[in-house]
């Protein structure tokens, strides 16, 4: 269950990002916001229900500065895409009191890789999409999928990689490659 706030928070990152991918251009912004409630919401989900999975409170809230960012890095053709993050307490709310549950780097690593393994998996169904039915859409909802799963595995933090990093290089490695091949896929074809 979503809170307001979260609905919010959500919805702001959300437009925000439809007009930083589209070039703040009215006409492509309808379908970049479907792109984005795809790529986005799903890739915050995934690490929202991943920490729920494992005991933990999780919700997603924007960043401002994020925001701001990626609207204005827009204009130079690459999108700053950290509008916000699925904030994770290891507190969750019973009834009269709160429960401890305590993650290991491994379980703090699958809840960081799911977002990105999202976005790699609606990156490849698009894609393999685009060839069946060769719309602009199926193409952009690729290339984005991709991009966002390449970013989010940068191992900066708070991005994903470094978390995943943290708790299996070898498998950041695999799952970087995975996305940049998707990403070079996109020139190619």
């Amino acid at each position: 269950m979503s809170s307001k706030t979260e609905l919010r928070d959500l919805l702001i990152s959300v437009i925000a990002l439809a007009l930083a991918f589209s070039g703040f251009n009215l006409s492509t912004f309808p379908s970049f916001l479907l792109i984005i409630v795809l790529v986005f919401v799903f890739h915050e989900l995934a690490h929202k229900y991943t920490a729920q999975k494992y005991g933990c409170f999780a919700e997603y809230r924007m960043w401002p500065l994020g925001i701001a960012l990626a609207l204005v890095s827009s204009f130079t053709g690459i999108v700053f895409a950290a509008p916000g993050a699925t904030y994770i307490s290891p507190y969750t709310k019973k009834k009269f009191a709160f429960s401890v549950a305590r993650l290991t780097k491994k379980e703090y690593g699958k809840i960081s890789l799911a977002g990105p393994l999202t976005n790699i998996s609606v990156g490849t169904m698009s894609f393999l999409l685009s060839f069946l039915y060769p719309l602009e859409l199926f193409f952009n909802i690729s290339q984005i999928s991709f991009f966002l799963a390449f970013f989010n595995l940068l191992p900066m933090f708070p991005l994903d990689g470094s978390k995943i990093i943290a708790w299996n290089m070898k498998l950041w490695i695999a799952v970087v490659a995975i996305s940049l091949i998707g990403l070079i896929s996109q020139s190619v074809f």
